[in-house]
């Protein structure tokens, strides 16, 4: 099974509410908004993480903050793959006969085989011996 993720920052302020009156019960209520508009898009709450975030301090000064963020996820709609073309099996090409070297026409007499020469061996080593 696969997941698609989704990171939202969460809420740093309350929302009003009819019925909500603390601080506190108003964040609380900004929070379940939030989570609730995207369950409605099938998004599934998973976790809530601080994570360092480095901003500009000035013109040249950075500083860190860290942002309170919320991640959800919900399972990867699985696309129909289209199905594979099928494969055709090409013929093998036709072998073509390979050109046979002209030969000389048959004749009634058999080749007679030309004679080996052997060298001579040099004069001097013939008078040596």
């Amino acid at each position: 099974m696969s997941y698609e993720y989704k990171v939202v920052p969460a809420p740093t302020r309350g929302l009003k509410a009819k019925g909500v009156k603390t601080a506190e019960d108003r964040f609380a209520h900004a929070l379940a908004t939030e989570m609730n508009t995207l369950a409605a898009d099938g998004w599934e709450y998973l976790r809530a993480d601080t994570l360092p975030s480095e901003q500009r301090e000035g013109l040249m000064g950075k500083t860190t903050v860290y942002q309170n963020m919320l991640v959800f996820r919900r399972v990867k709609e699985v696309t129909a793959a289209p199905a594979p073309k099928p494969v055709l099996k090409a013929e093998p090409p036709v072998a073509k006969p390979k050109p046979v070297p002209a030969q000389a026409e048959d004749t009634e007499e058999e080749a007679v085989p030309t004679p080996i020469k052997t060298a001579k061996p040099p004069a001097s080593e013939v008078a040596a011996e």
